[in-house]
C-alpha cells in the first residue's frame, strides 16, 4: 500500500513524528519475528518486547550512530525526537533512555511519512541485525 506523503512531515514535532515510528517499527519487529519462524502469540510478544523496549531501541540507535548511519537531515530529526518534552515520566526506564528512544523512533516515522522507503528498509534492517548481534540488551 502506498501512502500519500505528508506535506508537513518536515516541521512536524518529534512526539508525533515518534508516535508514527513506533506503530512502523512494530510492524516491522513482528514480521521479523514470523520470518525468524516464531508463531505462537505468547513467544511473539515477549520476543517483541526486546526489540521495541526503550532500551533497547536507545542501544540500537547508538550502535548506528557510531557508525556515522545517519544523513545530516536524519540528524536533525533525531535532535528533534531527542529534545522534544511529552509531559509524561517514564515507567520502565530512564529520562535519557526514553529521549533516545524517542528520537530513534522518530526518525522512522519522519522516513515513513516521508515515503522514503528504500532508506526505511536500510534503517530497520540495520537496526535488527544490530539487536540481533547484541542478544545481552534486555
Amino acid at each position: 500500500m502506498k501512502l500519500e506523503t505528508i506535506k508537513h512531515a518536515k516541521q512536524m514535532n518529534g512526539l508525533a513524528l515518534a508516535y508514527m515510528g513506533d506503530a512502523v517499527l512494530d510492524i516491522y519487529v513482528r514480521h521479523h519475528l514470523l520470518k525468524q519462524g516464531v508463531s505462537k502469540p505468547h513467544d511473539l510478544h515477549k520476543r517483541s518486547c526486546h526489540y521495541v523496549s526503550a532500551k533497547s531501541q536507545a542501544r540500537m540507535l547508538f550502535e548506528l550512530e557510531k557508525q556515522d548511519f545517519f544523513t545530516e537531515e536524519e540528524q536533525a530529526v533525531l535532535r528533534r525526537g531527542r529534545n522534544a518534552k511529552s509531559g509524561t515520566v517514564p515507567k520502565n526506564t530512564d529520562v535519557q533512555t526514553y529521549r533516545y528512544s524517542t528520537a530513534f523512533e522518530a526518525v522512522i516515522g519522519y522516513l515513513f511519512l516521508e515515503n522514503r522507503e528504500e532508506r526505511l528498509d536500510e534503517l530497520i534492517q540495520k537496526a535488527l541485525e544490530k539487536r540481533d548481534g547484541k542478544e545481552e540488551i534486555k
